[in-house]
């Protein structure tokens, strides 16, 4: 059996448990409003409004945390998730097949702690869970390379599968990214 926890300097970084929903949702919907500028939008959060119907119920999903005394400053989740088409190209969709592909999303660490190894240390964390699942063979992730420091931190632990990029400054700016499963 896996341990899901590890400590970071003063931080803890965990599997997440019930009582870390409210501060999970937080750091994700302050993510939204502060870092994205666009707020909440159902079409695309809808787990964040029932995190645990999202990550703690279901098999093979998964919500992790970092905790710095009883506030949560950081989480990455894992769903049993391909891409959909649209609004990703079709080929891309097609690559990654529902049921066997683990998508990571919401890997948001607050401002005040970053630069702390905690981002690394959920998707390392996410990464070993997603290789211990049976049934997954692919992690999927993207990312909105507007985001400061998004690019270069995926691009030090995954691979780029396609860069979506449009050169229009106002629309996304995604790259598609697949982390390795060592096994």
């Amino acid at each position: 059996m896996t341990v899901y926890h590890r400590e970071v300097g003063p931080y803890e970084v965990r599997l997440a448990t019930p009582s870390d929903v409210d501060g999970a949702r937080s750091v994700m919907l302050d993510t939204f409003y502060q870092e994205f500028g666009y707020g909440y939008r159902p079409e695309w959060h809808r787990d964040v409004v029932d995190l645990d119907g999202a990550y703690l119920r279901p098999a093979r999903h998964a919500l992790f945390v970092a905790v710095k005394g009883d506030e949560v400053v950081g989480t990455t989740g894992v769903r049993a998730t391909a891409p959909a088409s649209p609004p990703h190209p079709a080929w891309l969709a097609a690559r990654y097949a529902d049921g066997s592909t683990a998508q990571l999303f919401r890997v948001y660490v607050r401002p005040d702690h970053r630069r702390s190894g905690l981002a690394r240390a959920l998707v390392g964390m996410a990464t070993a869970f997603v290789a211990a699942t049976p049934g997954y063979e692919q992690l999927y992730l993207h990312t909105d390379t507007r985001i400061a420091g998004a690019e270069p931190f995926w691009r030090s632990v995954a691979e780029e599968v396609h860069d979506a990029r449009d050169g229009d400054p106002i629309s996304f700016q995604t790259v598609h990214f697949e982390i390795p499963l060592a096994r």
